[in-house]
C-alpha cells in the first residue's frame, strides 16, 4: 500500500491501514511530516508554519489523541478574539462584546449576535447549496451588517472569488465558532503541547511501530500503470502497492495520472483537445484489459480552484495586544488576519518570543507571493505601524515567510455536485484530499476523518470478504 502525503490525511490513513493489517509506505516530498501543520524551530520549540488550533467539538482529533495515549497533551485555553475596523481594535469574543460593537447601530448588533445562533440552527446544509455566502448572509443579518462585517472578511479572504463563495461554506465556519464556546459565551480553543509537529511525529512512531514505513525527500513523479490497474508510484525508482491513497490537491493528482498514462504509452502525450479517453495499461507491461482516465474526471480534479497562502511569521520581543485572533475589515491592509499566537499558548514556550501570524490567501501569480522574505517584511510593517501606532521595527527579532501553494480549496455553489468522489476511474487509486472536506472546511480534524476513512474504504475493496462476515 502506498500513501501520497504525510500531512495529517495521509498520516491517518497509514495508521488506520497499519491497525487494519496492511503493509504501508508513505511517500512525503518535503523533508518532514505535517504537511500544513509543518513546523520550524523557536528557541528550541516547535512551532506551526501556519498558525493551527482545535476546537473543542473536534472529536476525531481527539479520538486519534486518546489511542495514541496522549490526552493530557491536548491544552483548553480561553482566548480573545476581535475586529480591526475603522482604525480601530474591537473586540468579539462574548456576546457582550457584540452588543458593544460601535460599527454598527445597536438594532444591527443584535441582528450581528442572532445571525450566529440562526446559523447554527441550520440542520440540513443542501438547503443553502443554492447561496452564496453574500447571499445567505444577507438574509440573516440584512445589508448594513453584511457590509460592515462579513463582506470585508470574505474579500479579504477570497479576493476575486468572493462572490462566489458558498453559504455552506460559510455556514460550517459559525457552526464550528458556536461549538467551541464556554460557559460566559467565550471561546475556548485547544492546542497540542510540543506543536501540531509533535503529534505527527507521535503518528510516524505508531505506523512505523506497526510495520508502515515513511519516506520523506520522495517526491512522486507519477502513478504506475500496469494491467488496468494503478500499480504503485514512481519516486525515484518504482514502489509497487496493491493500492495507492493520494492526498495532495486535486489538480496534482490529475498531473501524475496523466505522466502515468503517457508512461504506459510510451511517452506519448494525447493530442490537444483530445476528446476521447486516454487508455491505460496497453503499454510495455500491460497485459490486461485497459482501463480507463476520462477526460471528464481530470478536468473535474483540475476544475477545483485553490488559493495559495503567505504567512509571514514575526518573532517580537513584546506583544502587540492581548488579542489571538484579530480578523481585518479594512481593504487597505493586506493581510486578512493578525493572529498572536502567543496569546493562546505562552511566551515562555518560546524563550520569551511574541510570536505573530500575518495571513494572506492570494492567488499564486500574485507579485506578494513571489517577494523574497526580506521584501515581504519590509511591505508588512508599514501597515504594522499603522493598525499598531506604537509598534516600532526594532520589535521584530527575527521573521520567516512560508508559501503554500494549495491551501484552501474554493468551495462554490453546488460544490457536492463537483467535488471528486473518493473512489477513482483508476482502479487501485484512492483520494482523499482537503477539496474533498465538505460541507465541513480543512482543518487536521477533518483530515484525520477523511484520512481514516479512505483507509476503510481500501481496506473493504482489496479484502471484501473479510472472515466472519455475513
Amino acid at each position: 500500500m502506498v500513501v501520497i502525503g504525510a500531512g495529517f490525511t495521509g498520516l491517518a490513513a497509514a495508521y488506520e491501514l497499519t491497525r487494519l493489517g496492511h503493509r504501508v509506505t508513505v511517500l512525503e516530498r518535503d523533508a518532514a511530516v505535517g504537511g500544513l501543520a509543518g513546523s520550524f524551530p523557536v528557541d528550541g520549540e516547535r512551532l506551526e508554519k501556519f498558525y493551527h488550533h482545535w476546537f473543542t467539538s473536534d472529536r476525531h482529533i481527539f479520538q486519534l489523541v486518546d489511542e495514541l495515549g496522549e490526552s493530557d497533551r491536548v491544552l483548553r485555553r480561553a482566548t480573545r478574539t476581535g475586529m480591526y475596523h475603522t482604525q480601530r481594535i474591537h473586540r468579539l469574543s462574548t456576546p457582550l462584546d457584540v452588543l458593544r460593537f460601535s460599527p454598527l447601530p445597536f438594532p444591527d448588533r443584535i441582528r450581528l449576535g442572532l445571525l450566529a445562533l440562526r446559523a447554527r440552527r441550520v440542520r440540513d446544509w443542501r438547503a443553502l447549496e443554492d447561496l452564496t455566502a453574500g447571499e445567505w448572509l444577507i438574509r440573516l443579518g440584512g445589508e448594513r451588517v453584511y457590509r460592515v462585517v462579513w463582506e470585508p472578511l470574505l474579500r479579504g479572504k477570497f479576493g476575486p472569488y468572493a462572490d462566489d463563495v458558498s453559504a455552506v461554506w460559510m455556514w460550517n465556519k459559525l457552526k464550528l465558532r458556536g461549538s467551541s464556546r464556554g460557559r460566559g459565551g467565550g471561546e475556548v480553543l485547544c492546542y497540542y503541547r510540543g506543536g501540531f509537529a509533535a503529534l505527527a511525529e507521535s503518528v510516524r512512531g505508531a505506523i512505523e511501530a506497526s510495520g508502515g514505513r515513511i519516506l520523506t525527500g520522495r517526491p512522486v513523479e507519477r502513478l504506475l500503470l500496469e494491467d488496468g490497474a494503478v500499480r504503485g508510484v514512481v519516486a525515484g525508482e518504482p514502489v509497487r502497492a496493491d493500492a495507492v491513497v493520494a492526498t495532495p490537491a486535486p489538480a496534482v493528482v490529475a498531473d501524475l495520472a496523466e505522466a502515468g498514462v503517457q508512461a504506459s504509452v510510451g511517452g506519448v502525450a494525447p493530442d490537444a483537445g483530445q476528446a476521447a479517453p486516454a487508455r491505460v495499461g496497453a503499454g510495455p507491461g500491460g497485459n490486461g484489459p485497459p482501463a480507463a482516465c476520462p477526460p471528464d474526471w481530470l478536468a473535474r480534479l483540475r476544475g477545483i480552484d485553490y488559493l495559495a497562502n503567505l504567512c509571514l511569521v514575526l518573532e517580537l520581543d513584546r506583544s502587540l495586544s492581548d488579542t489571538y485572533w484579530l480578523n481585518v475589515n479594512d481593504p487597505s491592509f493586506p493581510f486578512v488576519g493578525v493572529i498572536e499566537h502567543t496569546n493562546f499558548e505562552p511566551s515562555d514556550t518560546y524563550g520569551g518570543r511574541r510570536v505573530v501570524y500575518l495571513s494572506k490567501y492570494l492567488a499564486p501569480e500574485d507579485p506578494l507571493y513571489a517577494m523574497s522574505d526580506d521584501d515581504v517584511l519590509a511591505f508588512s510593517l508599514p501597515h504594522l505601524r499603522r493598525m499598531f501606532p506604537a509598534f516600532e521595527d526594532a520589535w521584530v527579532r527575527r521573521h520567516h515567510v512560508w508559501r503554500a501553494r494549495w491551501a484552501q480549496p474554493l468551495v462554490v455553489r453546488h460544490y457536492s455536485v463537483r467535488m471528486p468522489a473518493m473512489e477513482t476511474p483508476l482502479p487501485g487509486l484512492f483520494l482523499a484530499t482537503m477539496a474533498q472536506i465538505y460541507p465541513e472546511d480543512r482543518g487536521t480534524n477533518y483530515a484525520v476523518r477523511e484520512g481514516r476513512k479512505v483507509a476503510r474504504m481500501v481496506d473493504r475493496t482489496l479484502t471484501p470478504n473479510p472472515v466472519g462476515a455475513s
